[in-house]
């Protein structure tokens, strides 16, 4: 997929009850295999309770880290009290990218009207691109369908491998 091999990608969850054991993690390991399948190499992945300063540093310190072109986060986009996933990701992120959460809610509130309710953003730190996704395991199923067809090319841009946006 990338000019030296798979692209890599990490995939955070945010959950108290799951970074608990209280429940069972089902949407970060379909975030995995959807990304697998898609031919990326997955090669962190975490699960954190829903805490500013720890999705925080989990986001900082994977791509100040190199090496990974995406990370991609699950849960803690809405409007609970606890919900901070994209607070936390605004502390961390350089550049914003408004268009990727936009085009998430514009397409999958054509079936889930509550789609419009995602707080969840996206942006850029160094060469990486950081996007929050809905918690539940069809959420970012869907989602990542939606936005799997512009991986390729923004994160060739991102990584200096492509200069030409346009026809």
């Amino acid at each position: 997929m990338g000019a030296v091999g798979p692209l890599r990608a990490a995939v955070l969850t945010v959950s108290t009850s799951c970074s608990r054991g209280e429940r069972e993690d089902s949407s970060g390991p379909a975030l995995r295999s959807a990304l697998e399948s898609a031919g990326f190499a997955v090669i962190r992945s975490a699960v954190v309770a829903d805490d500013r300063e720890a999705i925080a540093a989990a986001l900082r310190g994977w791509a100040d880290a190199g090496g990974c072109s995406l990370i991609l986060t699950t849960g803690g986009t809405g409007f609970s009290p606890t919900d901070c996933t994209p607070e936390a990701t605004l502390d961390v992120v350089e550049r914003l990218v408004p268009g990727v959460p936009e085009l998430l809610r514009s397409k999958s509130a054509e079936t889930v009207p509550a789609a419009w309710l995602s707080r969840g953003t996206a942006g850029i730190r160094g060469t990486t691109l950081v996007v929050n996704l809905p918690g539940s395991r069809r959420a970012v199923e869907e989602c990542f369908a939606i936005m799997r067809p512009l991986l390729p090319h923004a994160l060739e841009v991102l990584a200096g491998e492509a200069h030409r946006c346009g026809g």
